[in-house]
């Protein structure tokens, strides 16, 4: 490779930068952020969910998703609730204020994904074909 500006690393990581900038100016209106928005996400589609469940499927390592979650639950978007068959863990359940907040958030990312798409014109399908497989998802 002759020039680092076509390293793969290199860009995924100047795109990534891009994105994630642009993810939190959308976001900010409702102090939430990117890892925020896509745990209250992740519990929107199945409440009742343990810190484990959730940081496994996002393959975020337990420290982080507590980190996370605390912050919800001071934001009052997320509340920890015991389990009542093992009170060892506890089950995340959205709050009201949470749930007014999915469709405005969900419009927020929407509008990401679509000035991704614009950006990219026709080569966008494959180009999110090709991250979710350089993600492994």
């Amino acid at each position: 490779m002759e020039r680092v500006e076509e390293c793969v690393s290199f860009l995924v990581g100047k795109a990534a930068q891009r994105i994630s900038r642009r993810a939190k100016e959308l976001l900010a209106q409702f102090d939430v952020t990117p890892p925020q928005y896509v745990v209250l996400k992740v519990l929107s589609g199945s409440g009742g969910q343990t810190a484990r469940e959730v940081g496994d499927r996002l393959a975020i390592d337990a420290a982080t998703i507590t980190g996370i979650l605390d912050r919800l639950e001071k934001a009052g978007l997320v509340e920890r609730r015991d389990d009542p068959a093992d009170r060892r863990i506890y089950r995340l359940e959205l709050t009201d204020r949470a749930r007014a907040l999915a469709e405005p958030l969900d419009e927020a990312m929407d509008t990401l994904n679509r000035e991704a798409r614009d950006m990219l014109g026709p080569s966008a399908g494959t180009v999110f074909e090709g991250l979710r497989a350089l993600s492994g998802r």
